[in-house]
């Protein structure tokens, strides 16, 4: 199958108790998942505008900082009907432990967001959900980064 590339860029959301935000996605190609707030970059979009954007788009936070670049790695998924092969740049940002705005509901529902939580370390560490990365317990334990995981494929 030949795939489209394409560009993201994600945000991991860490709480001060150590928990992460993630929000749960519906594709065609991949199923139910776990992943940060993020999306495809625009054109000549750079990857860290193109997270705080997705961020803002997603959450309704707009009061957050980025940090350093955490992760890279590349997946394969089917985006509105188009096999995509996407190359993501990952990255840190703390805030305080919320939910996102109402602002954000119907963007949710256009995205096939299916619902947001915080995860602590011990339930991403020990989750049986599908995450994306799969590794990203371990990215976020790192004390080395940023990890580039290369092409990480699907599993299922």
């Amino acid at each position: 199958m030949i795939r489209t590339p394409r560009r993201a860029a994600r945000v991991a959301v860490l709480a001060p108790d150590g928990s992460l935000f993630l929000l749960r996605y519906e594709n065609e190609e991949v199923g139910p998942h776990w992943a940060m707030p993020g999306g495809g970059l625009d054109e000549g979009e750079t990857p860290r505008a193109g997270a705080l954007r997705e961020l803002h788009e997603e959450t309704g936070w707009r009061d957050l900082a980025l940090g350093g670049l955490l992760c890279t790695w590349e997946h394969d998924f089917t985006r509105a009907g188009i096999p995509v092969r996407q190359h993501e740049h990952i990255y840190g940002a703390h805030g305080p432990r919320r939910a996102p705005g109402p602002e954000v509901a119907e963007a949710h529902a256009a995205d096939g967001i299916l619902g947001a939580r915080w995860w602590t370390p011990a339930e991403l560490a020990s989750t049986q959900e599908a995450l994306w990365p799969p590794q990203l317990a371990a990215v976020l334990a790192s004390e080395q980064h940023p990890v580039h995981l290369g092409f990480v494929p699907n599993v299922g």
